[in-house]
């Protein structure tokens, strides 16, 4: 791991973004809490949330975190048959959230794909990306 014990400690922030693919009829049933597993994006909002907060478990070299906040938002374009989930990190420290954020992203895609995969074989996690990033030295940062 990185020593970031002489870094001050700054308010950081860091927004992921998942997209998983699936046809327009998938994407309707998941939209209408319809789908054979249960509530998809319910699920998928919870997991990603416990995923976020296992990263230094998962990611060899994450630093263990003190989030004051994690959340996941999920929506559904139906007919383009995408299903995106963001996630946001928040925490006052020495080290940033990025790797936190982007974990609740993926771990949520990863449930939504595991909900559907019965439904759509051809399911898919499109992209996952760091959207923004605040704090500490290097600043603020937004993908454009």
């Amino acid at each position: 791991m990185v020593d970031v014990g002489d870094k001050p400690a700054s308010d950081r922030r860091a927004v992921a973004r998942a997209v998983v693919r699936v046809s327009p009829e998938t994407a309707a049933l998941v939209a209408a809490g319809d789908a054979p597993k249960g509530d998809v994006l319910s699920v998928a909002r919870i997991a990603g949330i416990q995923g976020g907060k296992r990263t230094s478990e998962l990611i060899p070299l994450c630093h263990p975190l003190s989030l004051s906040f994690l959340g996941v938002e999920a929506s559904i374009d139906v007919d383009a048959g995408e299903i995106t989930l963001i996630a946001e990190a928040r925490t006052t420290g020495p080290t940033g959230v990025e790797m936190e954020a982007l974990t609740a992203a993926s771990v949520a895609a990863l449930t939504v794909y595991d909900m559907v995969k019965g439904i759509q074989r051809g399911a898919e996690i499109a992209s996952v990306a760091l959207e923004s990033k605040s704090g500490g030295r290097s600043g603020e940062w937004n993908r454009s």
